[in-house]
């Protein structure tokens, strides 16, 4: 029987990879590291969305990030290209009526969800002189608007939700207790989200549940996360590669 696998990303992201990792016969796990809120003050995303149709190219870093836009956007303004991650994002904006039907929108090539692979298929080069904005959490990866930036964009960064890691509360700490007593996978897509999983695991019982997350196996897509780990003393890591189809192919390897 292989390990149980917990999946960590926020929950609205999570529950399709929870579907994907149940079709292959493994016990799936939902333990979001991220919540995602709403911004108490809007009006600097409501301004500059209120000029979106003057960006050649608007990137959107996450599902999160379309739904918190839209609310702003009644109608996506013709000519401007869109840029985003993965197939949930595209899915995302189709819910809003924006498809390849009636708008030019890149995303990285193959399986690869990242913004290395998403520069790429933009081509950062044809954008030099143009305006560009990426809407975006208030934290985050800077690559993207720097890559932008040295291709000679001008970019834009605007906030439209915040992450927040979940408060350790009684029944978190269960769960947490819970699969920490127990070998599992952990998949983990994000630096900010081990980061959150560490600080919860020491104040949950100090180096004794250190050692006991060190026993854990992680499963990551990116060397990033990796490097995360590792500094944070964790060593039972498999380095899958970019995208949902990735990390599926290595859980069923570790299996």
């Amino acid at each position: 029987m292989p390990d149980p696998v917990v999946i960590t990303r926020p929950r609205a992201q999570g529950e399709e990879l929870a579907r994907r990792v149940q079709a292959l016969g493994f016990e799936a796990e939902l333990f979001p590291l991220l919540e995602i809120d709403p911004l108490a003050d809007q009006s600097a995303l409501a301004r500059v969305l209120a000029g979106v149709a003057d960006y050649s190219l608007v990137a959107f870093v996450s599902p999160n990030a379309i739904e918190a836009a839209f609310a702003h956007i009644a109608r996506w303004p013709a000519g401007v290209a869109l840029a985003v991650l993965g197939d949930t994002s595209r899915a995302c904006l189709a819910s809003h009526g924006v498809d390849d039907a009636n708008a030019n929108i890149y995303s990285p090539q193959g399986a690869a969800s990242d913004s290395e692979h998403l520069l790429r298929a933009i081509d950062p080069a044809a954008l030099a002189g143009r305006k560009v904005l990426i809407v975006r959490g208030e934290t985050g990866r800077e690559l993207m608007g720097e890559g932008l930036r040295a291709a000679g964009a001008e970019v834009t960064t605007v906030a439209a939700y915040r992450r927040r890691v979940p408060a350790l509360t009684p029944e978190l700490g269960a769960t947490l207790n819970r699969l920490l007593a127990r070998r599992n996978d952990w998949i983990i897509t994000s630096s900010e989200a081990l980061r959150g999983l560490l600080a919860l695991v020491t104040q949950l019982g100090g180096q004794a549940a250190v050692e006991k997350m060190q026993q854990q196996r992680l499963i990551v897509p990116h060397a990033r996360i990796a490097e995360t780990a590792s500094a944070l003393g964790l060593s039972r890591i498999t380095l899958a590669g970019s995208g949902d189809a990735a990390l599926l192919a290595a859980l069923q390897s570790r299996a």
